[in-house]
């Protein structure tokens, strides 16, 4: 067969892990694909930048029409960021008839529907499992290995940046700030860490992760999101104290015909797997109807995790598999969505913390205004504070209060939560997170 002519739009960290593997690797990458591969053209921002990789003569270029106008190339990896011009360059590349390989969530998450149409349209396809949890399999074991199943459940570790924090806070007894700051240092998070600490990345996988597993489109506003960056070393503490780890968890899960759906920081009690699961890496666990619970875990980011799932897609591009399974299986169509829990009607227990004056009357204030709610309390951790003399009397101190509630809605503490904020005693913000099952 002639070979397959590669072009590499975007060589970033991870498009250069691709080209390393694609020439590093030309041999093994040529007999696991039936034919050799061969990298043409690679699109860049800056030509004069200085790269660690030794690309084929003439194969830079800083002009992606060059790319979508030579006919020769088969194989377009789209590996720019954010959706502006990365929605405009994909479907450009589709519509000369490139079939593509993407790692970009954020665009296949907001323009889904449009660019699988237009692959279709084109007779090409789109092959995405970098877009989820780096070099862990997911995409193809919901797409392909577990298509005998109804997935039931998904509760999964998608974001590397902020496992990495809540690691190294609870695990060296760093605060929120200084971890942070590390994991920019050492490439796990951007100059601008918003998305992964405040969920949106997590979120944005799940939405994949959903559509595959469920056929359902949803969008970042039909479902809770929170991040990370309200957490404090002490609610970690806390967590551990009563038997559990915090995790920023991403959930979707089929109850009584519903979608119950949200990315927060969870507590999970220790026994669990995905509390195993330390530092940068990802763990996704699927219930399938006939096969049971299922864990996949690895890498979910970084140069060459992502650019081996990469590569693999290139590969089963090459062999013909992606054709086959584009075409035939139930990705991006039109199917009755299943309806999405309201998140008022979620029901979970909850861990609750608080920072208190250190006074008479204020837990059995906290505790009128739950029960009010009919949030049961199961458990209430205070520890002593010191006492601390000032002229005429006692200092008057802050303690955190932590309250664990039994099964309850979301809906009842949010109604809890306009009545506590009504309480002089309390602190703004407390801290909320659920209790998995």
């Amino acid at each position: 067969m002639p070979p397959l002519r590669v072009a590499i739009v975007g060589l970033g960290t991870v498009g250069t892990g691709v080209a390393k593997i694609l020439l590093d690797q030309s041999e093994l990458v040529a007999r696991r694909a039936g034919r050799s591969i061969e990298l043409c053209r690679a699109v860049v921002r800056n030509l004069a930048k200085q790269r660690d990789i030794a690309l084929p003569e003439g194969a830079i270029t800083d002009n992606v029409q060059s790319v979508i106008d030579d006919e020769s190339i088969d194989v377009a990896v789209q590996l720019i960021g954010g959706i502006t011009p990365a929605r405009e360059i994909m479907l450009n590349l589709l519509g000369a008839g490139k079939d593509v390989v993407t790692a970009n969530k954020a665009l296949l998450c907001e323009h889904g529907d449009e660019l699988f149409d237009r692959a279709r349209q084109a007779g090409r396809t789109i092959a995405f499992e970098a877009a989820v949890g780096g070099g862990i399999p997911i995409v193809a074991s919901l797409g392909q290995s577990m298509a005998a199943n109804q997935i039931t459940s998904i509760e999964a570790i998608l974001n590397g940046t902020s496992n990495f924090i809540l690691t190294e806070m609870l695990g060296k007894n760093r605060s929120y700030d200084e971890v942070l700051r590390e994991a920019q240092e050492l490439g796990y998070a951007e100059a601008d860490p918003s998305m992964d600490v405040n969920g949106t990345d997590a979120a944005q996988k799940l939405v994949l992760l959903v559509r595959l597993a469920f056929g359902t489109k949803v969008s970042l506003a039909e479902f809770l999101c929170q991040g990370i960056d309200s957490l404090e070393l002490a609610d970690l503490r806390f967590a551990r104290e009563l038997g559990y780890t915090a995790k920023l968890l991403a959930v979707a899960k089929l109850r009584d015909g519903q979608l119950e759906m949200h990315v927060q920081p969870t507590l999970l009690h220790h026994d669990r797997p995905l509390t195993k699961v330390d530092g940068p890496f990802n763990m996704v666990a699927v219930d399938g109807d006939a096969v049971g619970r299922t864990w996949y875990a690895g890498p979910g980011a970084g140069q060459m995790p992502t650019a081996s799932a990469v590569v693999a897609d290139v590969i089963d591009t090459a062999i013909g598999r992606t054709a086959l399974t584009f075409s035939r299986l139930d990705l991006w169509s039109d199917r009755p969505p299943v309806p999405l829990q309201p998140a008022h009607e979620m029901t979970r227990r909850y861990y609750l913390r608080f920072n208190v004056e250190d006074r008479p009357h204020v837990l059995a204030d906290i505790a009128d205004v739950l029960g009010r709610q009919e949030i049961s309390i199961a458990s209430v951790i205070q520890h002593e504070a010191p006492e601390i003399d000032v002229p005429g009397g006692k200092a008057e101190a802050i303690v955190p209060l932590v309250i664990m509630t039994h099964r309850t809605s979301e809906g009842r503490l949010r109604a809890a939560d306009e009545q506590l904020a009504q309480l002089k005693s309390l602190r703004a913000q407390w801290v909320r997170m659920p209790v998995a099952d």
